[in-house]
């Protein structure tokens, strides 16, 4: 949705105190802070449910007895070349 939106929240004293100190030293707006943190917290409820569902493809599909082997002799194969 192109363009922006006016939101008013409320906000306990001493978050409001810690906002307006990071906002401060930032030198960020009220809006630019709300707004890099929100984009954050979506960002990082968006990995969380990657995540959730790349464990989920685990759980409904493991792998098999060949393939933990095969990786297994792969690991091994690619750190034997290692010079350590």
């Amino acid at each position: 949705m192109p363009g922006t939106n006016k939101v008013a929240i409320s906000l306990p004293c001493e978050t409001f105190k810690a906002i307006e100190q990071e906002r401060k030293e930032s030198g960020e707006s009220r809006s630019e802070l709300f707004r890099r943190a929100i984009e954050m917290l979506l960002r990082r409820r968006q990995e969380e449910a990657k995540i959730r569902q790349y464990a989920r493809g685990y759980e409904l599909m493991p792998e098999t007895p060949e393939e933990i082997k095969a990786a297994d002799h792969a690991a091994v194969a690619i750190l034997t070349e290692e010079p350590w």
